[in-house]
């Protein structure tokens, strides 16, 4: 069947229907349209929302006024039933009644699964295909078929996969998309199997729907195009059953960089991605992945010395595309394994000229690598290398001093019955020559330690009064001595302006590491304030 093959490339968004199988992600319906705003912002072709009358959160988000602009949302569903008609089957009703123009259905296109899962005919699998996609089209929608298994079908029973397909394909579905359900096909399986089919439908109307079961999904998505599909179904970051969805933030710039493939997403969108993803990871809760492709907090991200000395001449030396066409930024990381082009490359990134302190910044750069071997890691923590820059290379002031701090936590019964735990904080601080001493009651050692360190130079620093303790990461260093070990503890803070910095402590004792990271946040903040 010979038909023109289309030069653009639909993508299909699935993140809030097949992303919520992901095991512990519960989308609620203000969830459902925060993201599929952020989506339809992006300028995806299909938004799939989910499955109406499945459950309450779906018939919800469907009857919400989420009116988008650039893309078309869907809703999804399942062939009519065995031993029923389409006009008598409720879910089927249920999908056409939604006030969605675009319906997608999925049904079975291995015999094996038709068999075994179903337990009907073959040909009655097919009337049930067939009747569906026709039914969807004479209420005037666009119909979709989602062939479940379709891969492993084919391997199996090609003649009876290919029937399914032109089964839906003949009672009018605009898209057929080859499902790789259980994620364990390769990428030269996809290329050589959807070659086959296109002898029988058109690549125009053919898709491709990728699990990553072989951590193959986004690999068999562009060997299914370069084959001739033209339609990419994936998620946001991955999300997905047992190992995730063909990743559309790899997917979407690899298409739009990387091929002469026109989509409905202009380029200058692509700066919103990394956005996108992190939008994701906050409605979820979740830590986004450093290491993701394209959007990743390390994904440009140079530690090696001699890799540095070579971003500084040419970022295209060791980088596949500017980052910032993604919506993210370039990396230096300071290390042991860093050299003086590190240095210079992350004295730039924080406002200070190497040249003006050229004679001091193999020094700077020792105290960094003696610091790394101590446990410190500044990579992680960039406040706390400015901090060390500036004190090593032209000295800062010294705003406060501790004289002395002791914690105790105290687990007792209050006099409700109840089982709580305080934690009390006592600092001694010298400033300007004069000590000052303060206690503190906290939600643990941390939190008294912090209120009663900030109660005793409020009165000097009024800028230290609207920080805010956003994260808190402890991880020992030296395990095999057991609670004798060495532990470094992570502190973030934000301030009212929306500024986020990270600093470090290391130490033997948890309390101590976290009394140094809280001590240089604090001094980061009257640095940047003064």
């Amino acid at each position: 069947m010979e038909e023109k093959l289309e030069n653009k490339i639909y993508f299909f968004d699935t993140t809030l229907r097949d992303g919520q199988q992901t095991t512990g992600v519960d989308f609620t319906v203000d969830d459902k349209i925060k993201f599929s705003n952020a989506l339809d912002e992006l300028g995806l072709d299909y938004i799939e929302g989910g499955w109406p009358g499945s459950n309450p959160t779906d018939d919800s988000f469907f009857n919400s006024t989420t009116n988008f602009k650039n893309s078309s949302l869907v809703a999804f569903g399942m062939t009519r039933r065995p031993n029923t008609s389409v006009s008598n089957d409720p879910g089927l009703n249920t999908l056409i009644n939604t006030n969605v123009k675009h319906i997608c259905i999925v049904g079975k296109s291995s015999s094996y699964q038709v068999e075994k899962a179903l337990g009907i005919s073959k040909s009655d699998n097919l009337k049930m295909i067939g009747e569906s996609i026709a039914h969807i089209n004479e209420k005037g929608l666009e119909a979709m078929y989602d062939a479940e298994h379709f891969f492993d079908g084919y391997k199996s029973d090609p003649k009876f996969a290919l029937d399914c397909l032109t089964e839906a394909l003949n009672n009018g579905a605009r898209w057929i998309v080859l499902c790789d359900t259980n994620g364990g096909t390769l990428p030269n399986e996809v290329e050589t199997i959807v070659q086959e089919v296109t002898k029988y439908i058109p690549g125009a109307k053919l898709g491709i729907h990728a699990h990553n079961d072989t951590e193959n999904a986004v690999a068999n998505s562009l060997a299914a195009v370069r084959a001739g599909v033209r339609q990419i179904q994936g998620t946001i970051n991955g999300l997905g059953e047992r190992c995730g969805n063909a990743n559309l933030v790899s997917l979407i710039p690899s298409i739009i960089l990387k091929t002469k493939f026109e989509t409905s997403i202009p380029k200058e969108k692509l700066s919103a991605l990394k956005k996108t993803s992190l939008l994701l990871d906050e409605i979820l809760n979740r830590m986004p992945n450093t290491q993701q492709a394209y959007v990743g907090e390390n994904a440009f991200s140079h530690k090696g010395g001699l890799h540095v000395s070579a971003i500084n001449k040419d970022p295209k030396t060791y980088e596949h595309i500017d980052p910032e066409i993604v919506g993210n930024t370039r990396k230096i990381v300071i290390s042991d394994q860093s050299g003086r082009s590190n240095i210079i490359s992350l004295l730039n990134t924080v406002g200070i000229k190497p040249d003006d302190h050229s004679d001091k910044l193999d020094f700077l750069l020792q105290k960094v690598k003696e610091r790394e071997f101590k446990g410190y890691a500044y990579d992680q923590a960039i406040a706390s290398f400015e901090i060390l820059a500036r004190q090593t290379l032209f000295g800062i002031p010294e705003y406060f001093e501790l004289k002395r701090f002791k914690v105790i936590d105290d687990r007792r019964w209050n006099a409700k019955g109840e089982l709580v735990t305080e934690s009390e904080a006592t600092v001694r601080i010298e400033v300007e020559k004069k000590e000052y001493m303060n206690v503190e009651v906290g939600n643990g050692p941390v939190n008294a330690l912090d209120k009663a360190l900030r109660k005793s130079l409020m009165g000097f620093y009024p800028a230290l009064e609207d920080l805010e303790l956003t994260d808190f990461k402890v991880r020992i260093l030296s395990s095999e001595k057991g609670t004798d070990a060495i532990v470094r503890v992570l502190i973030e803070t934000k301030d009212q302006k929306g500024s986020i910095w990270t600093t470090v402590g290391v130490s033997t004792n948890i309390i101590d590491a976290s009394y140094n990271a809280l001590r240089e946040s604090l001094i980061y903040k009257l640095i940047k304030s003064s």
